[in-house]
């Protein structure tokens, strides 16, 4: 049985920074196709913040430069790296991996940017 679950979400103000982790339990990351994270904030559809598919970075338009998304195979866990957070950001953030076109998510952590 597959789990994601993320942390690291919480309050923060504009222009700080967030690490977000999703560790997994009955997948490996490094075998999905595809590893991302998602958003969605209040009222809004989610939508796809940034993803490694078939070993390539995609980021939202919104997001790029100060986002960033890792893997780190040793401990099973994916990372998205927030720097200069904006209100805008603020959201419920999934942890999303495809693999063996079976989609997987999180539960989701809330990003909140608020001074």
């Amino acid at each position: 049985q597959v789990h994601l679950v993320e942390s690291g979400g919480g309050l923060v103000q504009p222009r700080g920074s967030l690490r977000l982790s999703c560790t997994a339990s009955g997948l490996f990351f490094a075998e999905a196709n595809i590893r991302g994270w998602y958003r969605q904030a209040p009222g809004k559809s989610r939508e796809l913040v940034a993803q490694i598919m078939y070993g390539d970075e995609s980021y939202h338009s919104s997001v790029k430069g100060r986002f960033a998304i890792s893997v780190d195979d040793a401990w099973n866990t994916m990372y998205l790296q927030m720097n200069d957070l904006r209100p805008e950001d603020t959201a419920v953030y999934y942890c999303y991996v495809n693999q063996a076109r079976e989609d997987y998510w999180g539960q989701g952590t809330l990003v909140t940017i608020s001074s």
